[in-house]
C-alpha cells in the first residue's frame, strides 16, 4: 500500500507519517519511509538547492522542475521497486505538494503541472492521501512557539500559504475515494487514531 500525507509547513503531517510508521513496524510490517524532496543521494542534493534561502530569486519554473526531477529519481529507484515487493510506502509529501505549492500557490499553469507530475511520477499514485488540514492563523502561531528558522519555501507569505490551503482543499474535492481530509487542530492522539482507522479499513478491501 501507497501511503502519502500532505498538509502545510507546521500541520502536523510529518509527526503523524512518523507515527503511522512506528505502528505499522510494530505490527511487522515491511515499510520504507520517504520524505519529500529527497529519499535518494540526487534527490537529497536537489532538496539542499530547493530549501535554501541563498536561493530566494529562483523561478517558479526552476522550482517545479527541480521538485520534479527530484521525484522522477524518487519512484524510479524507491518507490515503485518497493511496491513491486508489495512492501507498505510511506511518503512525507509527494506530488499533490506541486500541485498545491507550485500549482495554486504560485499561480503556475494547472494543466502543465499536472502533465509534468505525471511525467515524473510515471503514473506512480499513492492509494490514500492523509491531508493534515489546518488555518493559516494556526500555523503562524506554532511557529512563533517553536522558534524554528523558516526555510525558503516557508519564507512566501500568507497570502501564497492560503492559496495553497485552497489548493489542497480543492484537490480532496475532485479525489474524495483518493483523499482523506483529518482536522489538524485536534490532539496528536486523536489524529493518530482516525489514521490507523482509515489504513486498516483500506488494507482490508
Amino acid at each position: 500500500m501507497f501511503i502519502s500525507f500532505e498538509g502545510l509547513d507546521g500541520s502536523g503531517k510529518t509527526t503523524q507519517a512518523n507515527l503511522l510508521v512506528e505502528t505499522l513496524r510494530e505490527r511487522h510490517h515491511e515499510i520504507d519511509f520517504i520524505r519529500e524532496p529527497g529519499g535518494t543521494e540526487i534527490s537529497e542534493r536537489i532538496r539542499e538547492i530547493l530549501l535554501d534561502k541563498k536561493h530566494l530569486g529562483m523561478n517558479e519554473i526552476t522550482e517545479l522542475l527541480l521538485f520534479s526531477a527530484a521525484r522522477a529519481q524518487l519512484v524510479f529507484q524507491m518507490i515503485q521497486p518497493a511496491l513491486n515487493e508489495r512492501r507498505f510506502v510511506v511518503c512525507d509529501r509527494y506530488v499533490d505538494s506541486t500541485t498545491a505549492y507550485q500549482g495554486y500557490g504560485r499561480g503556475l499553469h494547472l494543466d502543465a503541472v499536472r502533465a509534468i507530475n505525471a511525467a515524473a511520477t510515471f503514473g506512480v499514485m499513492p492509494d490514500v492521501t492523509f491531508l493534515i488540514d489546518i488555518s493559516v492563523e494556526e500555523i503562524i502561531e506554532r511557529r512563533k512557539k517553536s522558534g524554528t528558522p523558516m526555510d525558503r519555501m516557508e519564507s512566501s507569505g500568507n497570502t501564497f500559504y492560503e492559496r495553497v490551503r485552497s489548493g489542497y482543499l480543492a484537490m480532496a474535492h475532485e479525489e474524495p475515494q483518493r483523499f482523506v481530509v483529518v482536522d489538524g487542530a485536534q490532539s496528536i492522539e486523536v489524529i493518530k487514531k482516525i489514521i490507523w482507522e482509515e489504513v486498516l479499513n483500506r488494507s482490508q478491501r
